[in-house]
């Protein structure tokens, strides 16, 4: 893996190798709408997808559940005073997940999106994520 000291802007590193958090409302995805698969940054681990992503009101990108489980790991964080759940890749600091999300799972994985990459559903197969293409065609006509 390429030292992510030379491929991250400033606030990417802080946010992703330093635990930092980006504004609220000022990020590339908070509001982003586009069907695609969300990666890691770094790792380029597949992370979640914007069929499970929710306008939560907080200001950054809300998702119900990772994509794939074994890429998303949490760790309690008792920093500023109170205790939460942080969610991390393996490559670094994706945001925090609270037990008040929407139905099925009742969470929300608040995600920085400076630990984000975003790549469109049409770009899946070109991108090496082709196997995740199927989540997002479009159900059988039911003829």
């Amino acid at each position: 893996m390429t030292d992510p000291k030379l491929t991250l802007d400033p606030l990417q590193y802080l946010v992703h190798q330093q635990n930092g958090t980006e504004p609220p409302f000022r990020n590339a995805f908070w509001d982003h709408h586009e069907p695609g698969l969300y990666v890691d940054i770094v790792s380029g681990e597949p992370l979640f997808t914007s069929l499970d992503k929710f306008d939560s009101g907080c200001g950054w990108p809300s998702f119900t559940k990772p994509v794939e489980a074994k890429f998303v790991f949490e760790k309690v964080d008792k920093t500023h005073g109170m205790t939460r759940t942080e969610v991390r890749s393996s490559a670094g600091h994706l945001g925090h997940v609270f037990p008040d999300g929407p139905k099925p799972t009742g969470l929300r994985y608040c995600i920085n999106s400076a630990s984000l990459r975003f790549i469109p559903a049409a770009d899946l197969e070109k991108e090496g994520f082709g196997s995740y293409s199927v989540l997002f065609a479009a159900p059988p006509s039911g003829r």
